[in-house]
Order: structure tokens, then sequence, then C-alpha cells
């Protein structure tokens, strides 16, 4: 070999070891982020990893988002929230009423009638809440964003549902304690089961039906087990349930501005709106699946509709005392909810 080829060599090598090291250092900080939904759900595919990707492109390269679904890193779904805090792991995507009572504030998004059927108004009103009346229940964790789901729509193995009286003697499976009190108001037996159970839960009749978004049909595989799917008129639903993506609050506050502004940039107001966008899409794709399966995809009249509404205005009553009696302004925080929606719905 020539000098000058093994000149040429050595500066290939050179350059080699350069480019693998400045790749190492490029990535500076990594973070794992755990959820309780399989890989391939619009929620990771959809929401989770454009968001990954956007705080890896803010950050020149620095940072590293690894998402871990299917609570893969151990424990189960009620439990996310507590990982966060713990540092267990630094970021957690997770349901608010996993763990009931934590996040009584932000419960008033879920609702019958506060929310009725706007994703992005709902989670456009909990960004122009959250400084000044919910920050302060989310101990322990930065909170990247809230966002709702499309809401619950009641989903029944063999049984149409058209008014409150419907619901009387029926299991059905509940997301959270609101929608425990709607099922209860309504006459029927509330189960709380995390959503990844919902089959088998299914499968076992433990359950004649549940309360869900269609965004999890596909998901699920909830067109083989449901036949009756049911929502109101203009997609109106029975209140929602209220999500977060947060931080380990040590991780965070351990970073430099310039990778805290990575995330912050990635998750401003526009991106709350992005994610009621997005699940407004998916929903309507959830239910394209029942549908081309032979379902029974029915949207109530405006009068059942009202109905229901009127069944469950005790629902709001309710919640209106208990968190009053924790001393918390309930009923300022339904006005104010209501108010935000309805302004950013237009």
């Amino acid at each position: 070999m020539s000098n000058f080829t093994k000149l040429l060599a050595a500066a290939a090598t050179t350059a080699m070891t350069l480019a693998s090291a400045s790749g190492v250092l490029a990535q500076e900080y990594t973070f794992k982020l755990h959820h309780f939904l399989p890989g391939k759900a619009p929620a990771q595919t959809k929401m989770l990893e454009p968001w990954a990707a956007q705080v890896e492109k803010n950050s020149g390269g620095k940072v590293k988002i690894e998402i871990f679904p299917s609570m893969s890193l151990g424990g189960k779904p009620p439990e996310l929230i507590q990982q966060a805090r713990d540092g267990v792991v630094d970021l957690v995507w997770t349901v608010n009423g996993y763990t009931p009572g934590l996040f009584p504030r932000t419960e008033v998004f879920e609702l019958p009638g506060v929310f009725t059927n706007n994703t992005t108004a709902t989670n456009l009103a909990m960004y122009d809440m959250f400084e000044s009346d919910l920050k302060q229940e989310y101990q322990g964790v930065e909170v990247m964003w809230l966002h709702v789901h499309a809401g619950q729509a009641v989903m029944m193995v063999d049984k149409e549902v058209r008014s409150p009286a419907d619901m009387v003697g029926m299991k059905m499976r509940i997301p959270n304690r609101t929608g425990s009190w709607v099922i209860e108001t309504l006459g029927a037996s509330p189960l709380a089961t995390p959503v990844p159970e919902v089959p088998t839960a299914l499968s076992k009749k433990v359950i004649d039906g549940t309360l869900l978004p269609w965004e999890i049909i596909p998901s699920l595989k909830l067109q083989n087990q449901i036949n009756y799917f049911m929502e109101g008129h203009d997609k109106e639903r029975l209140g929602t349930t209220t999500f977060q993506v947060s931080m380990n609050k040590a991780r965070w506050d351990g970073l430099p501005p310039e990778i805290q502004k990575a995330f912050r940039d990635a998750s401003g107001r526009d991106w709350w709106g992005k994610v009621g966008e997005y699940w407004r899409a998916s929903d309507d794709a959830g239910i394209a699946v029942a549908e081309a399966a032979g379902k029974h995809h029915i949207m109530w009249t405006e009068a059942e509709t009202a109905a229901f509404y009127t069944a469950l205005e005790p629902v709001v009553q309710k919640w209106v005392a208990e968190v009053t009696a924790a001393g918390i302004d309930g009923a300022a925080l339904v006005k104010k909810a209501r108010e935000l929606s309805a302004k950013n719905a237009k």
C-alpha cells in the first residue's frame, strides 16, 4: 500500500470515528415514555410518535425519546402516574381517571354536558385554564399536554339503547369515576376496567357493554364482539376521559433551558389543538371499521340525546358538591369550562 493510499485510509477512518462520535454526542438526553396501549395503536403512531419526533428535531438531535407501549416496562396502567412521579420512567401517557380523586379540577372536563362533542375546543379550554386552575394538582410531574378523547359512546354486545331506561340493569365497563356516576345514574352497574382488559371482560360476559370512544374499536377488535354502537345527535357523548403526557419533575428541572424549550415548543397551544383534531379523525376511522363489519351504528335524535343529558344532570351536581366539600369551587369550574369550551369552539 502506498503512503498516499495509507493516508486516504487513515483519513477515512478518522472521518468515520468523528461521525460516530458526533452521532453519540448529538443524542445527549434519552427519555423513556411509557404507556398502556399497543405500539400499533393510533394514539402512539399518530400522536406520541409525531410529538417525540418534533421534540427531537427541536433539540437539534440532542434528545431521543424511546416509546414503550403495552406497559412493557412493568406495572399496571393505574401505576403510570406514580412511575413518573417516582422517576421509574421519564415520561408517561396515562388516563387521569385511572387514579380516582388525584386530578379533581381537571375532572370537570369529563362531565356530561360540560364535554359534548368537540375535542379540540375542550383541549384548548384545558390549555387556557391550566396555569390558573389545573396546574396545582400535577405535583411531582411537569405536564407536556392534556387532552380528551372523542367521548363516551355506548357500545352494547346485543342490546340497542335509545333511552336512559334502556340502560337499567346493564353491567357496563367505565373508564373513570365520572363514568361510574353516569352508569349508576342510568340504573346500570359500573365496572372499572383498564382499556386493554375490555375484550376479555366482554368474552367472559362480565360486562354487557362499555363506555368508550370509537377510536379504540380497531385496536381492540371490538367489531368482533360488539353489535350496537350508539352516540348522541351530532356525535354528542356522555362525557369524556382526560389524559396527560407528563415528565418526572426532577428530570425536567435538571434539563438545560434549550432542552426544556425543545419540549415546550413541541407542546404549545397549537399542539393541544392538533391532538383534538387527531382524536376526532381517529374516532371517525374507528366507527368505519365497525360499519364495514356490518354492525349497527346508531345516532340518537336530538330529543333522545336531550333525555340523556337531562337524566345525567345529577352527575354534574354530585361532582360540584363533592369537590366543593374538598375546598374547590366546583360551580365556578363548571361555568368556566363550559364558557371556554364554547369560546374555543368558535
